[in-house]
């Protein structure tokens, strides 16, 4: 079975031409939507594979900025809408926190 790191998988998708620095754009339905309507909630959020500096870049500076803890070490940014959690300097996932802004 192929094992890839974090460095060789951003590696390859540079030289594809595969542009990594994208975010993500989170699109679910709202809850408290009335019946027969539908409102979508869309935040965009960091992408896997995005370096620290560009989520900062892109982002702006973080409510707070947790250490790395474990092997390998994991950090994470809070955002007001998302946390952003990495494996060295590389985003592994974003994820929306429930005071996520309404429409």
């Amino acid at each position: 079975m192929l094992r890839l790191h974090m460095k060789n998988v951003i590696l390859l998708l540079s030289m594809l031409g595969v542009n990594s620095a994208v975010a993500d754009v989170l699109r679910m339905p709202d809850p408290g939507s009335q019946a027969g309507q539908r409102t979508v909630l869309s935040v965009e959020m960091p992408a896997r594979g995005m370096t620290m500096d560009k989520v900062e870049e892109l982002f702006g500076t973080p409510v707070e900025k947790v250490p790395a803890v474990g092997e390998p070490p994991i950090a994470r940014w809070v955002y007001n809408d998302f946390i952003v959690y990495f494996e060295h300097q590389w985003v592994l996932n974003s994820v929306l926190t429930r005071d996520a802004p309404q429409p």
